[in-house]
């Protein structure tokens, strides 16, 4: 879906109109929060949003993963497989399965770790664990209830915040902010912009760190696409901040085309793309989550890597290290 705008500016009368849409939506997720879960009997770590939309959570769940194998653990992601047809449990395998099977997120992922899909989450633990998982990586899901979660760490992006501060429909919120922030252990702040430093004082006042960190991208990538003219285009929750990645790096992008979030592109949308990129002389560029989704034509695009890089690597490493002890105390 493409985000309203009100969702990200000041009150205004859409965003009132739907307030009581909101309250009874965030009722029901608040409540919906205090169901208890199924204990996967390994540490589950949860990296989530309080919001809809995108924030950095992919790079996220990599850089995690990464982190995890250096000290010991095998993790596996479990995932949803939002945008997929097959509702799971089931094995990501990059060389069968299609965004349009079981979402684009999970097939990215799974070309770096294994991936399993399960539309109920509870159900996709068994097979998980046979895949060898010493620790469950749940890309989203904070808000769900299915399963207990050892560690939740929220990923929130520092130009765009939380928007208005409401709940869907009236703004991007998921369910209610202080239920949210109340089973928070962790926050991420992606970027150095100041629009989450509200949320950012409360987790850190009730002494839960709050992690800075920025997206990296990739140094060989850059240096190839500096001198060209490109044609950039997205698919993501935030388009504009991959348009202006790619700027800050150096990249002078002559052209730009934002999609809805997890867009479904058409054979002819890629042809047109393509056509228009040879035509004025550009390059086209995309993200890798946005590559998922193409069946063919992907050889004419550019993909554009990112990876999270912490300020204070060391501090994430001794907090997921200790949730892991904690987990394992209690299983």
């Amino acid at each position: 879906m493409r985000e309203p705008g009100f969702w990200h500016g000041p009150a205004s009368l859409n965003s009132h109109l739907l307030k009581p849409l909101g309250a009874l939506y965030g009722a029901i997720a608040a409540r919906r929060l205090q169901r208890r879960g199924l204990n996967a009997g390994i540490p589950v770590i949860c990296v989530g949003n309080y919001h809809v939309g995108g924030a950095g959570k992919t790079p996220t769940v990599l850089a995690l993963a990464k982190l995890l194998r250096e000290l010991g653990e095998t993790p596996v992601v479990l995932s949803r497989g939002y945008g997929g047809a097959l509702r799971g449990p089931v094995r990501v395998d990059p060389g069968r399965h299609r965004a349009s099977d079981v979402g684009d997120e999970p097939l990215m992922l799974a070309a770096h770790l294994p991936v399993v899909v399960s539309r109920k989450r509870a159900e996709g633990v068994p097979l998980a664990r046979s895949q060898g998982a010493t620790a469950i990586l749940m890309d989203d899901g904070f808000q769900s209830p299915a399963i207990v979660k050892d560690a939740s760490l929220i990923v929130i992006d520092s130009e765009r915040g939380i928007g208005n501060g409401l709940v869907l429909p009236a703004g991007p919120l998921r369910a209610p902010l202080r239920p949210q922030l109340a089973r928070t252990d962790a926050l991420i702040v992606v970027g150095d912009g100041t629009a989450a430093a509200a949320v950012a004082a409360e987790i850190a006042a009730h002494g839960k760190p709050v992690l800075r960190a920025r997206l990296k991208p990739d140094e060989a990538q850059v240096a190839a696409l500096r001198g060209q003219r490109v044609l950039a285009f997205a698919g993501i929750g935030d388009p504009v901040r991959f348009f202006n990645t790619l700027r800050i790096s150096g990249i002078e992008v002559a052209k730009e085309q934002a999609f809805a979030d997890h867009h479904p592109y058409s054979q002819a949308e890629i042809e047109g793309l393509v056509t228009e990129a040879k035509r004025d002389g550009l390059t086209l560029v995309a993200t890798e989550k946005d590559l998922a989704r193409l069946r063919d034509g992907a050889q004419q695009i550019v993909p554009f890597a990112v990876t999270l890089e912490f300020d204070e690597p060391a501090l994430l490493r001794k907090f997921v290290a200790d949730r892991l002890f904690k987990a394992r105390e209690r299983k």
